[in-house]
């Protein structure tokens, strides 16, 4: 439940839709290069109220601070929730020195304060957080004057600082040693939190690892208890509207309890909404599971790096790398960023190798192996000069070059190229957008070197790196800080290959061969999974899915349904009959994916359903007149289809595939047949068969009536279907007639209408997609078009989603009924003294 305020146009509005609005309100204003220098990217309203519901039971007074508040939708999120509770009053603090910013904040936080009286006091303080902050804690003493607020939630603005800044040196001035204004935010803010005292934010994760984020990373864990993560799957997620790359967590710390069990969930969108069955806040395909301190936080790890591993199957990969113990500084090797700035020594730049010049290498150049020279204007060689000398190294040895900049979507992170200085001179130019590991400047040994290139390049690693990786590119600090296999494994695995370059299975078996030799072959392969995965996932393209369902999520079902396991054979593949709770189960107990209880759903209507009508899967096939509500529902791979499965992977895969797509259209084609059927097949239970024009909106009358109806009103007469094909293939007037009802065609019906004999009752129910819900007037119509009816009047606006029920929830009329149909199993009724059913 959620506060709502009256607004002088009479509309109801909840505080943190109030926000929202605001929010996008100020975003129109602020100028796009400030905003993007400064961090400024303001909190969507889902992630606002995921962030709020993650604070422990909230009651008795408040005192809290939202630091770089933007318009106040964290608060707002907050106060909704806190009237809700047993909150007795609350104190806020808020901080913001954006002019933009700051008429829109007043007006949230007087709107928040007009909830209830006297429950909410708050101060705008426009001034520096850090440089106000700072010096007040450097001159305050006594603890207790410190540390005064009960709750801290923040967005908090993301910004390198330099050590010779304002905000550095206030910063230092307090006792804390950081380089970004996130980390220096949450920082103090931990400082002024009192004993018991929770903070959520949302900060970048690139504070997880790295040295300049070490005594950041140190007062977290010593002074707090983490309680709650939660990761997003692609960088563009948080904040996709101000189109920001930037991995981002949501973090809940509690200061000074003891540490125990951490929860992390992960999801790739953030469309928090409440969740009607649970009572939580989830998103689609959010992801859940519970692990000690010790998972997070390698207790002999003197740099405390944060390893978030949203899976078990991401736990494993940690633990099989775990044998791999030795540093750098073990293996006498180096590694440094490429000492070349070519805009500093642009004068000694050459297109060309001469007399004068060596040889340099920039990421260009790096492909598998080293291409030099490359066509174009790209420079391939620099003059040797008094001052490009000392930037220059012995051509002499084996180096190995990594690209500095990657993202998290690229196939690997870490990227390495082994060169042995076969290129022409005494020196050679490494560009300072790559990472190179050296032995004192010069290369190493070719055993060493290729051992190292073949770690390097290992998938473990790559999904090691990624669990902490936060940034967008992989600097020196992150690759020293990795271990490595030992010395004389590295030299083992070099001097056992050649000049050719391996395959990505080739390198991953010789690093499994060694681990498995350290380990007696006791641990197993994390890989195996994501293999099977990966196998899944082209099947179901091949079989030409939809690019929405070719996805982790399809790929365990389908997973699922041939009980394929990590360490499976596809010629071994099964048929189970199964239900979606217990494929749900399936990807947790096998492959380690555990999903949030209200996925259920998402797996039916977004996956399955997909499933059987590309002819992938059958419903009900042991009975298929079992209603739809049924406990027992289950699926079951097609016979056909898993006699050509059985084949994947062998010769016998291409032609038994081509066999079988020759017999079956796939649901990419039904999808493009469109264009000429345009048309959404329907039957009704009394075996007529309709064809609805294509859109969003026929789907949802489908669902109405093979979803809705069996449910709520089972055995009901469709009496009219809007929107056919013909406009007059489902109109039976004469049935209607026969209830009372006389309608002109020219009268707007609403786009069904149902007769449930059993109780005498007509449902007339909106299809909204985009507009046109039981709004006051639409009922005001209904009621005079249906005045003369005998049987009782229901009124039904169907949604297909809780997304777009947000957008119109103010606007239904009371005395009606609203149904989702991703929720298909509960309705929502707007007051009255019953449940569905007429009212007079």
């Amino acid at each position: 439940m959620q506060f709502e305020l009256l607004l002088p146009s009479g509309k109801m509005m909840r505080l943190l839709e109030l926000a929202e609005q605001y929010r996008k309100e100020a975003n129109k204003l602020l100028n796009p290069k400030t905003k993007s220098a400064l961090g400024q990217f303001m909190t969507p309203a889902p992630i606002c109220l995921f962030m709020a519901s993650l604070f422990d039971e909230i009651e008795g007074d408040v005192k809290l601070l939202d630091p770089g508040c933007g318009v106040g939708s964290l608060s707002a999120a907050f106060i909704d929730r806190a009237l809700t509770s047993k909150v007795k009053s609350i104190e806020l603090d808020a901080f913001d020195i954006e002019d933009v910013m700051l008429p829109f904040l007043d007006k949230t936080l007087n709107a928040c304060s007009k909830a209830r009286k006297g429950f909410l006091s708050y101060k705008i303080n426009k001034v520096d957080y850090i440089i106000d902050t700072s010096l007040l804690v450097k001159n305050l003493v006594s603890s207790e004057d410190i540390e005064t607020y009960s709750h801290v939630i923040m967005n908090p603005p993301y910004k390198k600082i330099l050590s010779s800044s304002q905000h550095r040196i206030a910063l230092s001035s307090a006792g804390i040693e950081t380089v970004n204004l996130y980390s220096g935010f949450v920082a103090l803010a931990l400082k002024r939190l009192k004993e018991g005292g929770e903070l959520v934010a949302i900060i970048p994760r690139s504070f997880c690892n790295g040295p300049y984020y070490q005594p950041f990373r140190e007062q977290l864990i010593s002074e707090t208890a983490i309680k709650h993560i939660h990761i997003f799957d692609t960088r563009n997620t948080a904040f996709a509207e101000d189109e920001v790359l930037q991995e981002n967590i949501i973090i809940h710390c509690v200061k000074g309890v003891p540490q125990g069990q951490v929860t992390i969930t992960s999801s790739p969108t953030s469309d928090f909404q409440l969740d009607d069955e649970t009572g939580q806040i989830t998103a689609t395909d959010m992801t859940l599971r519970k692990v000690s301190i010790e998972k997070i936080v390698n207790p002999a790890d003197k740099q405390k790096f944060i390893h978030i591993a949203a899976s078990p199957r991401e736990q494993d990969i940690i633990e099989r790398l775990s044998p791999f113990t030795s540093t750098l500084e073990d293996l006498n090797i180096q590694v440094s960023t490429g000492p070349v700035v070519n805009f500093r020594l642009r004068e000694d730049l050459r297109e060309s190798i001469d007399s004068e010049s060596v040889p340099l290498l920039f990421p260009q150049h790096l492909n598998g192996k080293v291409i030099w020279p490359l066509d174009g204007k790209k420079p391939n060689a620099i003059r040797v000069s008094a001052l490009s000398r000392p930037w220059l190294w012995k051509n002499k040895g084996n180096f190995l070059i990594v690209k500095r900049f990657s993202s998290k979507e690229e196939k690997r992170r870490i990227v390495a190229t082994l060169y042995d200085s076969s290129l022409p001179g005494d020196m050679i130019g490494f560009e300072n957008k790559t990472n190179v590991f050296h032995i004192k400047k010069v290369g190493m040994d070719a055993d060493l070197a290729r051992g190292l290139y073949v770690y390097l390049n290992c998938t473990l690693l790559d999904k090691y790196y990624r669990q902490f990786g936060g940034h967008t590119q992989v600097n020196a600090s992150d690759l020293r800080s990795i271990h490595y296999p030992p010395l004389e494994v590295l030299r083992k695995m070099g001097s056992e290959l050649g000049d050719e370059v391996l395959s990505q299975n080739q390198i991953d078996e010789i690093i499994n061969r060694e681990l498995d030799l350290m380990t007696d072959g006791k641990m197993t392969d994390p890989l195996k999974a994501q293999e099977k995965i990966e196998q899944a996932l082209d099947v179901l393209s091949q079989l030409g899915m939809p690019r929405a369902q070719i996805n982790e999520r399809s790929a365990l079902t389908l997973l699922a349904l041939l009980d394929l396991h990590p360490d499976g054979e596809w010629d071994k593949i099964q048929r189970p009959m199964i239900g979606v709770t217990p494929i749900m189960d399936w990807c947790r107990d096998v492959y380690g994916k555990e999903y949030a209880p209200n996925t259920r759903e998402t797996f039916r209507r977004q996956t399955l359903h997909q499933f059987c009508d590309g002819g992938i899967a059958l419903y009900n096939p042991d009975k298929p007149d079992r209603p739809v509500n049924s406990p027992k529902a289950c699926y079951q791979i097609a016979p056909e289809l898993h006699t050509v499965l059985l084949n994947y992977g062998s010769a016998k895969w291409e032609k038994a595939l081509d066999e079988h797509m020759g017999n079956i259209s796939t649901l990419v084609e039904q999808y493009a047949m469109a264009r000429k059927m345009k048309m959404v097949p329907l039957q009704l239970n009394d075996g007529t068969e309709l064809e609805l024009s294509p859109g969003a909106h026929s789907q949802l009358i489908k669902d109405i009536i093979i979803e809705f109806g069996p449910r709520f009103a089972p055995d009901a007469e469709v009496i009219y279907i809007g929107d056919t094909g013909a406009k007059e293939d489902h109109f039976r007037k004469d049935r209607l007639a026969e209830l009372g009802v006389t309608v002109d065609r020219k009268g707007k019906l609403p786009d069904v209408v149902l007769y449930w004999q059993e109780r005498n009752w007509l449902l007339l129910i909106e299809s909204v997609t985009s507009h046109g819900p039981v709004d006051g007037k639409r009922h005001g119509e209904l009621a005079k078009l249906f005045a003369n009816a005998k049987p009782g009047l229901v009124y039904v606006t169907a949604f297909p989603d809780r997304k777009v029920m947000a957008k119109y929830l103010m606007e239904l009329s009371w005395e009606t009924e609203v149904w989702v149909a991703d929720a298909p199993t509960h309705m929502i009724h707007l007051n009255g003294d019953r449940f569905l059913g007429p009212h007079t």
